[in-house]
């Protein structure tokens, strides 16, 4: 997983409540396990004006022209700004690998949907969340001016505005300890990974029975 430490990035809007994972990668894109590839379809009902199917060639496929995720001036944006109850739905792990896989690296909004929120800190997306009046206040200047931009810094966990202020921001110490080493659940395990072998040799030994083949035939 990439590290997450310091993030300057373009700021694109999801500007609705209670966007729910359907809607962030549709079930119909869950057939594979790998984490990348699903980037084009990120929020595929939204983006084209077609119903999408796995393995359609995308570019080609008719864009809406007023979802703001196909506008220029956010192509290239690596910060969500989004609403209350954001990952809200099923609990698919695919949700945030989509956003992953288009760019993003940062989701800040009001609030989370629980599991949402806990597969994105496994995936190496920062969700942060603010207060209601402050995502007001995000958008309201986003809309604003056209390359708006945002500084997040997690080792100092604040959102660093154009004007130079900053919003400080809660975030459990174990995931910020986990994102700035760039370590998922397998990194995790790793770490132990001399242990886990001294384990096994030692179980082989004490329990042989359960290493033997069986023979069937």
């Amino acid at each position: 997983m990439e590290a997450f430490t310091v993030l300057k990035g373009l700021v694109a809007p999801m500007d609705r409540a209670n966007v729910d994972t359907d809607l962030i990668i549709p079930k119909q894109f869950l057939k594979s396990i790998k984490r990348s590839g699903f980037g084009p379809n990120l929020f595929d009902e939204l983006r084209y004006l077609d119903h999408g199917e796995p393995d359609q060639d995308n570019s080609v496929r008719p864009k809406n022209p007023d979802f703001p995720l196909n506008f220029e001036r956010y192509q290239g944006a690596s910060v969500l700004l989004a609403r209350e109850n954001f990952g809200c739905g099923s609990s698919r792990e695919h949700a945030p690998w989509a956003l992953v896989d288009f760019g993003f690296r940062c989701v800040i909004a009001p609030s989370f949907a629980d599991i949402f929120r806990s597969n994105c800190f496994k995936n190496g997306l920062l969700p942060i969340q603010l207060s209601a009046d402050v995502v007001d206040g995000l958008f309201t200047a986003m809309y604003a001016q056209e390359g708006y931009s945002l500084t997040v810094d997690l080792e100092q966990q604040v959102v660093v505005l154009p004007t130079g202020e900053q919003l400080g921001f809660e975030i459990d110490p174990f995931r910020r300890d986990c994102l700035l080493r760039g370590l998922d659940d397998i990194g995790i395990t790793l770490q132990s990974e001399s242990a886990i072998k001294n384990f096994e040799a030692s179980h082989r030994e004490r329990f042989p029975w359960v290493f033997e083949t069986l023979d069937v035939s």
